[in-house]
């Protein structure tokens, strides 16, 4: 066996220019760092990860066994989905989004993220801009420059809600910009678009002959009355210049199963189709008939999962405005909290002065035992994201750690 003796930078130089630019993600970082915490001893709480903490519910588990047993499941199927899923997915959108959608539009990827990239591949030749509302989600601009884009980042502070006016994305927007970006409800703030600021945003990328990519993974998580709308169903006319993403992860408590998809018109779905060809073939046929048991089956389990998040949510944004110094909006989508804290920055705190929000996180994951992800990570610095999808005991526990350590 022969020993590496090659250094780190010689290392970086081995590895493509593509990928060495490319940074880790942050929240799967945190998560990562949390649970590695936990099972060393440490008694640490996570507010990292965007994930549901329900099991999956059970009927869906239920038709994954009985696919496990099907041979029909054990073999390679058609690389964008399995039929039956497509239809159940077209279904689901023209109930969700009041839009008609044919099949061959449907794209079934592993996972949103995955929707997420081979979209931007598609659309996206090198040195396009995509205009990136920010905070954003940590994926979407590695994306954006792993398929040759340049991500253009469109700040809009608590102060507005975190959602940018159309006159900042205007102000933004060059002669290379070809894609906007929109997220509502949104990673990482949990702010919904109204309707009359969705419909003005589709107007404008109409107008400005741009193609909208929309995720639309939480639009099942909303609360205080808010309502989703998606931008096809406001401004149909831009049906041929909007590519949609979806997938069972948030909604059912799936995020392991990995399944997401895309709708796009025909021609960037074929397009699609054929890079997903090469790049892993069909998505796990038992996942996929999971999906189907998902968007086919009962809803209950899903009105108990969003009553519990709305009941976190409220004792999380409570309990966080206890907290001197820090300001919050009220999130109403998704299952985030994202507090400014700015009022924070430049104190001592536990005897440690703190400049910047990721030395904010990392104090209190050192103090507290609790993990979070800071700003910075979303182009959002001065900023915490908590995630409130944890139990009631582990979260009012963990924000009184908070209390604790920056009262």
């Amino acid at each position: 066996m022969s020993l590496d003796l090659s250094t780190p930078a010689q290392h970086e130089r081995r590895l493509s220019a593509r990928l060495a630019s490319i940074a880790e993600s942050a929240t799967l970082a945190v998560d990562a760092k949390a649970k590695a915490l936990a099972a060393s001893g440490e008694d640490v709480i996570g507010f990292g990860a965007g994930e549901p903490d329900f099991p999956t519910p059970d009927h869906i588990v239920e038709a994954a066994i009985a696919a496990a047993r099907d041979p029909r499941n054990h073999r390679y199927s058609p690389a964008t989905g399995l039929p039956e899923l497509k239809e159940a997915i077209a279904r689901a959108t023209s109930e969700a989004d009041n839009l008609d959608v044919e099949p061959s539009r449907i794209v079934v990827t592993n996972g949103g993220k995955q929707a997420v990239y081979e979209a931007f591949a598609a659309l996206l030749d090198p040195g396009d801009e995509v205009l990136l509302p920010a905070p954003y989600w940590t994926t979407y601009p590695e994306a954006i420059r792993l398929a040759g884009g340049v991500p253009v980042t469109v700040r809009a502070g608590a102060d507005q809600g975190y959602i940018p006016e159309v006159e900042q994305l205007e102000a933004a927007r060059t002669p290379r910009t070809k894609v906007v970006l929109l997220c509502s409800p949104s990673n990482p703030t949990g702010a919904i678009m109204e309707r009359h600021q969705v419909e003005e945003f589709g107007r404008w990328a109409l107008e400005k002959d741009l193609w909208v990519l929309s995720d639309e993974i939480y639009q099942h998580l909303t609360y205080d009355g808010a309502q989703f709308h998606s931008i096809l169903d406001l401004v149909p006319e831009l049906e041929n210049r909007t590519v949609l993403l979806n997938g069972v992860a948030k909604t059912f408590a799936m995020t392991g199963w990995r399944v997401g998809w895309l709708i796009a018109p025909l021609d960037i779905a074929k397009g699609v189709a054929r890079l997903q060809s090469h790049l892993t073939s069909n998505v796990n046929n038992i996942a996929q008939r999971a999906a189907i048991a998902a968007l086919t089956g009962p809803t209950e389990p899903l009105d108990d999962m969003r009553a519990a998040f709305d009941r976190r949510r409220r004792t999380m944004c409570d309990m966080l405005r206890e907290i001197d110094g820090l300001s919050l909006p009220t999130p109403r989508g998704a299952f985030y909290a994202f507090p400014d804290v700015t009022g924070l920055l430049g104190r001592e705190i536990a005897g440690v002065r703190v400049e910047s929000s990721a030395e904010l996180a990392s104090l209190i994951l050192e103090r507290a035992k609790v993990a979070l992800v800071p700003g910075e990570a979303f182009d959002a610095p001065g900023h915490l994201r908590l995630s409130y999808a944890l139990s009631d005991a582990d979260l009012a526990e963990g924000v009184s750690r908070l209390q604790k350590v920056l009262g």
